[in-house]
């Protein structure tokens, strides 16, 4: 599916997604991305949703984000409570769903100007 953002001005928006693949500015990336509004997508080290721990959600923090929004690949699945617990001593909000609802949701965070970061699983 392609997505388009009305008016990004210079900003890192999800183009599109698909089996396979998340398209950043209309660049393909076929691995798990971290995706920042103000710099370009980086490869996230996590490879697969059952490797995702405390470590990884706290490599995050480091944007200062005051929100994260985690794609977690085709279906929508939960971290642990331990894994969630560096974002929640630091008071940022995560929101999980599936990755093409998360794609959606970065964008619109995106445009409205919040300090929002996306860990994006491949659909």
């Amino acid at each position: 599916m392609k997505l388009h953002l009305a008016d990004a001005k210079n900003r890192y928006a999800v183009t599109g997604y698909g089996p396979g693949y998340l398209a950043v500015n209309n660049i393909r990336h076929q691995q798990p991305l971290i995706i920042l509004p103000d710099q370009p997508p980086e490869p996230w080290p996590v490879t697969i949703f059952e490797a995702l721990d405390a470590p990884a959600l706290a490599m995050l923090l480091k944007n200062t984000p005051e929100i994260i929004v985690l794609g977690t690949g085709s279906s929508q699945r939960f971290a642990a409570p331990a894994v969630m617990r560096p974002l929640i001593e630091a008071g940022v909000g995560l929101e999980t769903m599936n990755t093409a609802a998360a794609c959606r949701t970065y964008n619109i965070l995106m445009g409205e100007g919040r300090r929002v970061v996306a860990a994006m699983f491949l659909p």
